[in-house]
Parts: structure tokens; C-alpha cells; sequence
């Protein structure tokens, strides 16, 4: 059983930096709306973000001008790696 959280936090892990390296691709290379790297963006949006939505309401993005930076994505990182040292080792 542990194998098996071991593997999913692993998962888990891999597709969030997928993600978030996707995010700026998508965001900064100007993609089409049928572009193959977009919609597989947005496949992984429909799963990341609603984990993603209970972090963004207690933590709000920080504003930096007209800019603001969403850190959630960090937390949830964080909380994977964490979790990942307790349970695998």
C-alpha cells in the first residue's frame, strides 16, 4: 500500500511540474486554441486546479504592481515533497 501513495505522490509530483512549465509556454508562446500543447494544458487544468482552489482561497496571489503571483502551485509542490518524506522515506 505504501508503494502504491509512494507512486501516486510521485505522479502527482511530475504532472504538476509538467504543468507549471506548460502554463508558461502556453501564457508566453502565444498558442492557438486548437494547439496540441494547449489542450493537453488544458486537460491538466480540469485535474490540477481544483487542488488547486482551496489553497488560492486562503492565500490570495501577491500583488506586485498590476502583476500578481499565484503560489499555489508551490504550496501544493511543497505539500507533495513533504508528504513524500513521510510516507516513502
Amino acid at each position: 500500500m505504501t508503494d502504491l501513495i509512494c507512486t501516486l505522490l510521485y505522479v502527482a509530483w511530475l504532472l504538476l511540474i509538467v504543468w507549471i512549465i506548460l502554463s508558461y509556454v502556453v501564457n508566453f508562446g502565444r498558442l492557438g486554441w486548437g494547439h496540441p500543447v494547449r489542450r493537453i494544458y488544458d486537460a491538466m487544468s480540469n485535474v490540477i486546479n481544483p487542488v488547486l482552489m482551496p489553497i488560492r482561497r486562503m492565500m490570495p496571489p501577491l500583488r506586485a504592481g498590476s502583476v500578481g503571483l499565484d503560489l499555489s502551485p508551490i504550496v501544493l509542490f511543497l505539500a507533495i515533497v513533504v508528504l513524500q518524506r513521510l510516507v516513502c522515506g
